[in-house]
């Protein structure tokens, strides 16, 4: 059995820390090195910015820069970014844009993203429709970072309950993200170091079964330790 370097091209903090906190030491267990690396959104004066995608040439351009890099047969590449305010000039975005299933719009995305990228290491995953959607797959773990908000938790508890937490829509103001906010304002200066905090406490498994996306995913790179580099 080989093992897998895996380099996770994602979003923004929050996605990161999950990655290197919760994703890394799961993964390590199937032969899968991983290791995450914020985009970089821009280059002024010597320095460079990180997180937040405004084109898809930012993702292009880190992508080239990982794969032209390491050449090697034991590596792969993925993404951790949303669907939530995706830039219109990804790939396979104008096509993706009438369909009404979430599932089948990021599964279009994805393909156009990995047809663009053309490199058989590379995995493409778009989060359904944000990281916050992990965290509505069991919002009452919110009580671990956010003490005395028993009835907000309980408000978003009721939501989360009655649909899929992927499925919760993208709207400015009723994305995951907004809707925890509206709730807790404190989640919004907090949410790179408590988002990943609560969703360790969920759980992977609870995260598989309730988002189907992500655990998709998540299959595929567990499954990555146990196939041959070519």
């Amino acid at each position: 059995m080989s093992i897998i370097r895996l380099h996770l091209i994602v979003e923004g903090q929050t996605e990161e820390t999950f990655v290197n906190a919760i994703l890394r030491a799961h993964l390590a267990n199937f032969n899968v090195m991983a290791g995450a690396h914020m985009i970089t959104t821009n280059r002024r004066y010597g320095r460079l910015g990180r997180g937040g995608i405004s084109h898809y040439a930012q993702v292009k351009r880190d992508l080239e820069q990982w794969t032209k890099q390491d050449r090697k047969n034991d590596i792969r590449f993925t993404t951790m970014i949303d669907l939530y305010d995706l830039p219109e000039d990804f790939p396979g975005f104008a096509e993706s844009r009438p369909l009404t299933d979430a599932y089948e719009r990021v599964q279009t995305l994805e393909k156009a993203f990995s047809e663009d990228v053309n490199d058989h290491r590379f995995v493409p995953y778009i989060q359904l429709h944000e990281f916050e959607a992990l965290i509505l797959a069991d919002p009452q773990k919110l009580d671990w970072e956010f003490l005395e908000h028993n009835r907000q938790i309980k408000n978003l508890v009721t939501l989360a309950s009655q649909q899929n937490p992927e499925l919760i829509d993208d709207g400015v103001e009723t994305a995951p993200s907004k809707r925890i906010a509206r709730e807790i304002p404190e989640y919004e200066g907090r949410k790179s170091s408590a988002g990943p905090i609560v969703v360790g406490k969920i759980g992977l498994e609870t995260l598989r079964q309730r988002c189907w996306h992500f655990g998709e995913w998540l299959g595929k790179l567990e499954a990555l330790g146990s196939q041959s580099p070519e």
